[in-house]
């Protein structure tokens, strides 16, 4: 797959943090590539040999994403900012808080919504219908 050129349009000088940041986004995607590409050889064998060989590899590409990901927040403070209030949004949505709850995150002047803010949502489990 062909891919933009981070340097195309750079002069011979040293990269900003900004710049490094876009550079490095593209390290991630390969990262993200070959994960997929690997777990695709593996889920396509039934050699345990290669699937061994398969899954090490793979997880040294997991891990280079998982660096890449901090270096970025490290280079880039609005990357970051999203990164942190998109756990809270993810607390928030999975915990069963209204939409606006959700989308009042990170916002000036809203208040972070508390534990007993959000309504969990009733879920009909086995052993809820045993009663």
């Amino acid at each position: 797959m062909p891919q933009t050129n981070p340097f195309h349009s750079l002069v011979p000088r040293k990269m900003t943090d900004s710049e490094l940041a876009r550079s490095i986004r593209l390290n991630i995607e390969a990262e993200l590539d070959a994960i997929n590409l690997y777990a695709a050889h593996i889920d396509a064998t039934d050699n345990e040999d290669a699937k061994a060989i398969l899954q090490h590899v793979m997880d040294e590409e997991r891990e280079h994403a998982a660096l890449f990901w901090e270096l970025i927040a490290r280079l880039d403070p609005e990357q970051a900012a999203h990164a942190k209030e998109a756990v809270e949004k993810y607390r928030l949505i999975t915990s069963g808080a209204s939409h606006e709850a959700v989308e009042a995150v990170g916002k000036e002047g809203a208040e972070p919504a508390a534990a007993a803010d959000v309504t969990p949502q009733k879920r009909l489990t086995v052993g809820s219908l045993r009663r």
